[in-house]
């Protein structure tokens, strides 16, 4: 299942299928991937907080980036990174962040991008989105130099 866009190698674990296409207006998301989850790790639903329990940020660009950083932080404990990251959940509290939002995954994601669902959400007090991943943990993957 090994994937190359350019010159660069992806992920040998999840690719896009061939002829894949997706609508002008998408995010930053596949439409489709095939995913070969030998050893599957899950987090629980991550928000902007710190480790004291404190909403971090107050604009939708630094929830999103604090957010984002706590993924990472529980994936590596399961030694998988936002490379490996095959399916995303996003929850939104309000759906005009939605362009913003995006930008901010655009900054992180690697190609072949995950699959996503967005949706309009109530979350607890102060949070502007959360976000829940799903990755194959087998091992890190890194591409060979």
């Amino acid at each position: 299942m090994d994937e190359t866009i350019g010159n660069e190698a992806l992920h040998p674990l999840k690719s896009r299928p061939r002829g894949t296409t997706q609508h002008v207006t998408a995010g930053p998301y596949s439409p489709v991937l095939q995913v070969d989850a030998r050893h599957l790790v899950v987090i629980s639903g991550q928000v902007a907080v710190d480790m004291d329990g404190n909403v971090v940020g107050d604009t939708i660009e630094e929830q999103a980036a604090a957010t984002l950083q706590n993924c990472e932080r529980q994936l590596a404990t399961a030694d998988c990174g936002l490379r490996d990251v095959f399916k995303v959940n996003v929850y939104l509290a309000d759906l005009r962040h939605w362009a913003r939002f995006n930008a901010s995954c655009e900054k992180v994601m690697v190609e072949p991008l995950p699959v996503r669902t967005a949706v309009r959400s109530a979350l607890l007090p102060g949070f502007l989105v959360e976000i829940i991943r799903r990755c194959e943990g087998v091992v890190t993957w890194r591409p060979s130099n």
